[in-house]
């Protein structure tokens, strides 16, 4: 079986661990602050808080840029579940606009009428959360314009996207960013997450936050959480920092290689990576011309493994339902019914991919 995807671990990662075991040092510690300050450099950022989870991050963020009960937050449908949850953990709630078709991303358009549609209705829109899907930005500077043009915050939903730029401005470092190290993603530290920013304030709220509202042992100013990360994941992550521009590159070199040979094929529809940005590749998703599914089932049978990344949009999940949201959002929804995952990380042969492309190619939907 090739597999959608693979964790890259080895000799140094395992060392990493034993020395953090060794060391008697377990939890968040000095190994943590080393992968912080690695983090922020890699982003070109003056700050990072490492957390325990991706999902734990956004929430953090979030609180930490003030947003709460009878706000709004505009962000994708298009995306894993989190995004979306991790407004309501806060008790404010989701706004969702639809998606561009070519990057599965929302765009400054679909954002802005959705601010203006929701403004129009009383509610309080406080801030956007752009969801950089499969490893490509959004469009960041049009959106950071529409920021402030309504006074709005954003937080960048990084998650799938380290190392991802536009003009060489890296992922995280336009506004506050949060990042997952689930093993799923271009680098890991087994599970995690972290947030990234520039303006100290943020930096010491996110630090109280995941840490009992506590600046210092022992005294506590605010409400917060144990969302810490411990010094063995941190050491996974320290070890990896070191390879993951060597990844990403292998993962675009995978993805032109795969595009080359898929562009053609009339019932696939490759990705588009928009003019100067930095498509890093968590994901490498076509469109199927076809019955998707069947798609999925014939090369599953070939021994491909593939992933439908997503293939119900959030606001048609029965909680978001539950909760009243009836939103009719097109792109979004065509896109749950044609999209399809193929592997693209770094550990696939010359020979692994073009075993994709004959069974891509020869798909009968």
């Amino acid at each position: 079986m090739i597999s959608i995807a693979k964790p890259m671990m080895g000799d140094e990662e395992k060392a990493a661990v034993i020395a953090v075991l060794e060391s008697g040092q377990l939890a968040q510690g000095q190994k943590v602050a080393e992968f912080e300050e690695r983090f922020a450099a890699f982003c070109g950022v003056k700050h990072a808080i490492a957390t325990s989870s991706g999902t734990t991050a956004l929430h953090v963020a979030l609180l930490a840029h003030g947003i709460g009960p009878g706000d709004e937050v505009i962000t994708s449908p298009f995306t894993f579940i989190a995004s979306a949850n991790s407004i309501l953990f806060t008790g404010a709630r989701p706004a969702f606009c639809d998606i561009q078709p070519d990057t599965f991303n929302i765009g400054p358009e679909q954002v802005e009428a959705k601010i203006k549609a929701r403004r129009a209705q009383g509610a309080r829109v406080k801030g956007i959360m752009p969801v950089h899907l499969f490893g490509q930005l959004c469009d960041m500077p049009a959106l950071m314009d529409i920021a402030e043009r309504y006074d709005l915050i954003v937080i960048e939903d990084a998650c799938q996207s380290h190392g991802a730029t536009i003009d060489s401005q890296k992922a995280g470092s336009f506004s506050t960013g949060c990042f997952s190290f689930y093993p799923t993603k271009n680098m890991t530290t087994g599970e995690g997450g972290i947030v990234t920013t520039d303006d100290d304030d943020i930096d010491q709220r996110c630090r109280r936050l995941r840490h009992h509202g506590s600046g210092r042992t022992y005294f506590h100013e605010t409400l917060g959480f144990n969302f810490r990360m411990t010094n063995i994941h941190a050491a996974i992550g320290v070890a990896q920092m070191d390879r993951l521009a060597g990844w990403n590159k292998q993962r675009i070199q995978n993805a032109a290689y795969l595009t080359e040979r898929l562009a053609n094929v009339p019932h696939v529809v490759t990705p588009t990576v928009r003019p100067g940005h930095t498509h890093v590749f968590h994901q490498y998703t076509i469109r199927i011309r076809g019955n998707r599914d069947q798609a999925v089932e014939q090369l599953r049978a070939q021994g491909i493994g593939v992933g439908v990344y997503y293939p119900l949009p959030i606001h048609k999940q029965p909680l978001y339902i539950s909760m009243g949201y009836d939103d009719q959002l097109p792109e979004a929804e065509r896109a749950t019914q044609e999209v399809l995952s193929l592997p693209v990380h770094p550990a696939l042969s010359r020979e692994d991919l073009d075993t994709i492309v004959e069974a891509v190619a020869s798909l009968s939907v």
